[in-house]
């Protein structure tokens, strides 16, 4: 654990301890109390592309597999997304859809465990809608949007299930499937018809939810959009789009988006595709549309090869600036246009790269020179400077403990409290948080890692008993953290402000107070908690 001098602010407003569980009623608006079940066993809706039936779940009505695209398949691959043309009759809606194509090992890895399982098809673009019941209701609408890296995870994962906020919150959920990896991020610069499949599919699901989701008695004028990760990134791209004056969403949650990526150019991109290509053995698109999809997933192995490097987190598929479907950093949607007037929750893990370094051998053999000649693309000239000051910061630091909590600031923390600092800035609601309480797994070495805040947020550990990153925390004080986090979202989405009455009063991060919930074993509502790392990193800034 790192003694951050963050960590070494006094408590604002006293704090709350962890392992004092909370109601789930929410400040503001409807209270989450029991919401009507519907009555029958099969509940069915009409949308204009079918009729579709579900399934009752706990109380709940549940729609899983619904098609909200055309399948990309065939001359579709690699090609905007396109409509639905419907079905006849009743479409069964009471399984998950086959998950976007992916690495997948038996097994999964030592932190998440699994994150994304079979079966695995092309024909992957389907979501799924929890609803306390298919009525008038108007209930405000959470659209979560899973992350992984750019190459896995899936809408139907246990751990992402919609059960608890439905239930708890009196929300409809909706979780998506989108194009992954290589079948989600290659770009091809196609006559000017852009890439990024991917954000064309989520906005397709999002266009669909507006669209669709008064049926499962939800409100397309209350949506929030939520993600983590990858997921996170993705909200913030979808945040500049404003289709005919009306926004696609109303609130935006953003989970430990990297912001700090670099988006590649055209150019760039293209130069990545080419590594692809030459791993493949194809001379271009046309020949690579006949490539067994298990193919290509087999080739992102490789292009970590190809494309990583040491002392940065792997990411072999990146979004493409291609000046058609995103023309900006994503950050920059969230400052002006259609962006501005959304809500935003954000926030970050303490130790988010511990996640991906902490368990790695070739890493723990990292050196004082090679973390500083990797701080040198940071910091310049005060990469030694900055060297000595995470050093500090982390009382019997080993060099690959400073090059973590380098990577954490540089690709998560920093990033993201630039963008609050930029909101607040201009007046635009914000507020931030940090998640701080550390896992006894793996000996402790993973700390507060990317990922960890999760299954707090969903509420819902008995969905993670796969996760080797859980074990041995303390469940009176896991569940007690867990309640406050879950209604804290709860409360965002029905209000706008995640601030409830069992918790400290979370202002909104502004200029002067800087006000960062600390969530942890006693949750606390800190001043300017990353206020020493911002001036680190941008020493003529306040």
């Amino acid at each position: 654990m790192t003694d951050d001098p963050s960590r070494r602010k006094v408590l604002k407003n006293g704090g709350v301890l962890a392992g004092t569980a909370l109601l789930s009623g929410v400040t503001g608006g409807r209270a989450a109390q029991a919401a009507p079940r519907t009555a029958e066993s099969s509940p069915v809706v009409e949308l204009p592309s079918g009729r579709l039936r579900g399934s009752t779940e706990g109380g709940l009505a549940v729609f899983k597999g619904v098609p909200y695209a055309a399948p990309p398949v065939g001359a579709l691959r690699w090609r905007p997304t396109r409509p639905h043309p419907g079905w006849q009759g009743t479409r069964d809606a009471t399984a998950f859809g086959p998950s976007a194509p992916q690495p997948y090992r038996e097994g999964g890895d030592q932190v998440l465990g699994t994150h994304g399982s079979p079966p695995f098809d092309e024909d992957c673009l389907t979501l799924n809608v929890w609803t306390p019941g298919t009525d008038a209701a108007k209930r405000p609408v959470m659209v979560w949007i899973h992350g992984g890296g750019f190459i896995s995870g899936s809408g139907s994962m246990p751990g992402y299930s919609g059960e608890t906020f439905s239930r708890d919150g009196d929300l409809v959920v909706v979780t998506i499937n989108y194009r992954l990896g290589p079948l989600g991020y290659l770009y091809f610069g196609e006559d000017g018809a852009g890439g990024n499949f991917w954000l064309a599919d989520q906005l397709a699901a999002l266009r669909w939810v507006r669209d669709n989701i008064a049926a499962f008695g939800g409100d397309p004028d209350d949506i929030t959009l939520a993600g983590q990760s990858g997921g996170a990134l993705s909200v913030a791209a979808l945040a500049g789009v404003r289709p005919k004056g009306r926004p696609l969403f109303r609130r935006a949650i953003l989970q430990s988006p990297p912001l700090g990526l670099k988006i590649p150019t055209r150019g760039e991109s293209l130069e990545r595709t080419a590594a692809f290509l030459d791993i493949l053995g194809a001379r271009n698109v046309t020949e690579l549309r006949a490539v067994p999809w298990p193919r290509l997933i087999a080739a992102t192995f490789e292009m970590f090869g190809r494309t990583g490097r040491w002392g940065y987190w792997s990411t072999p598929f990146l979004p493409v600036l291609d000046g058609v479907t995103l023309d900006r950093d994503p950050a920059d949607l969230l400052l002006g246009g259609a962006g501005a007037d959304i809500d935003v929750l954000i926030g970050w893990t303490r130790e988010e790269a511990n996640f991906a370094f902490a368990l790695s051998a070739p890493y723990a053999a990292a050196t004082r020179e090679q973390v500083i000649a990797r701080a040198r693309d940071t910091f310049g000239h005060r990469a030694e400077q900055a060297y000595s000051a995470y050093e500090e910061a982390r009382p019997g630091a080993r060099p690959v403990d400073v090059l973590m909590d380098l990577i954490t600031d540089e690709l998560f923390r920093m990033p993201a409290v630039e963008l609050a600092e930029r909101r607040a800035a201009r007046g635009h609601p914000v507020w931030a948080y940090q998640f701080n309480l550390p896992t006894p797994a793996h000996g402790g070495q993973l700390a507060a890692a990317h990922c960890l805040e999760l299954p707090f947020v969903f509420n819902n550990f008995d969905k993670w008993s796969q996760a080797p990153f859980l074990a041995g925390l303390n469940p009176r004080v896991r569940d007690g953290l867990a309640s406050t986090m879950h209604t804290s979202w709860i409360s965002f989405i029905r209000t706008g402000d995640p601030h409830h009455h069992r918790m400290p009063q979370w202002g909104r991060y502004d200029q002067e107070a800087r006000t960062t919930m600390a969530f942890d074993s006693v949750t606390t509502a800190v001043g300017d908690l990353a206020g020493h790392w911002r001036r680190l990193h941008h020493p003529a800034g306040r």
